[in-house]
């Protein structure tokens, strides 16, 4: 297991002496930066920072880092957070009938491959049931009735909100979330899209993708947002087909790069690699 690390991510209007000032912080009460990742965006000249220092390098705690550093973090007008390796986030796993996302996180999470606190898996139906409560984690039912889903999503909001979850994941979640509820985790909410967005927005991207003759099928995760399929994309991949792949093989090799894409870019998520800007983001990989 690696040294317990303080995880500082940032993002400012750019100009010079920016890595100066938090290198020199940092140097100034010895601490060991381990990883620097820099971007400049020259479109909206926008910088963004990711740093990795060791925690035992520091003459205090992560309170004590955040407190010394707000100086420099006013100054040059930064957006910014520092965050604990060792405080795993909690997690909630949001999953419908296709488990093999679910089956997929559950393996990672159990063999420490993925390490997070997973508090429940909330579905809208019961057909994961046994497995996950074979892993010891709570599983919610929580059906969406059509005439009546606002209902529905307050109760599965409540589940949420008991977990105390600070990241959502839907994982094969065959339902759209309302606005509302988008609204009020922004940033938070990780969806795997069985399509290589944007092409092939909404219901069946695979046949849709075979009605067109593709040479590759994808898979993207990005972050919900009020917009169907249009949030900030975080990770993608594709696999190659070709003329003689049928619907159904090209929905097989598509789960499997669904499963990778997903962890990966929970994996970014959770050791805060990502950096919103607007509807893109950075991904310090």
């Amino acid at each position: 297991m690696s040294a317990r690390r303080y995880i500082l991510k940032l993002s400012c209007p750019d100009r010079v002496g920016i890595v100066a000032a938090v290198s020199a912080f940092l140097a100034s009460h010895q601490g060991w930066i381990v990883e620097a990742q820099h971007h400049s965006d020259p479109d909206t000249d926008t910088f963004f920072m990711r740093h990795e220092v060791l925690a035992s390098s520091l003459p205090f705690d992560l309170a004590g880092l955040r407190e010394r550093f707000l100086p420099i973090a006013e100054e040059y007008g930064m957006d910014w957070s520092v965050s604990d390796s060792e405080v795993r986030k909690r997690v909630v796993i949001l999953a419908s009938r296709q488990a093999h996302c679910l089956d997929d996180l559950l393996y990672r999470w159990r063999s420490g491959e993925l390490p997070f606190d997973l508090r429940a898996v909330i579905s809208n139906h019961d057909t994961s049931r046994s497995f996950v409560e074979w892993h010891g984690i709570p599983h919610r039912v929580l059906p969406i009735a059509p005439d009546d889903r606002d209902a529905g999503f307050r109760a599965v909001d409540a589940a949420i909100e008991a977990a105390a979850a600070e990241v959502i994941v839907l994982a094969r979640y065959m339902q759209v979330l309302p606005s509302w509820l988008c609204r009020k985790y922004p940033g938070r909410i990780l969806n795997i899209h069985h399509s290589f967005l944007p092409s092939f927005i909404g219901a069946k991207p695979y046949h849709q993708a075979h009605e067109r003759g593709v040479k590759y099928v994808g898979a993207t995760c990005h972050y919900v947002t009020e917009q169907l399929d249009d949030g900030p994309i975080i990770e993608q991949d594709a696999i190659r087909t070709n003329h003689a792949d049928t619907v159904g093989e090209l929905i097989r090799m598509g789960r499997e790069v669904e499963k990778a894409v997903l962890a990966r870019g929970l994996r970014y998520h959770l050791e805060d690699r990502v950096l919103l800007h607007g509807r893109r983001t950075v991904v310090f990989g």
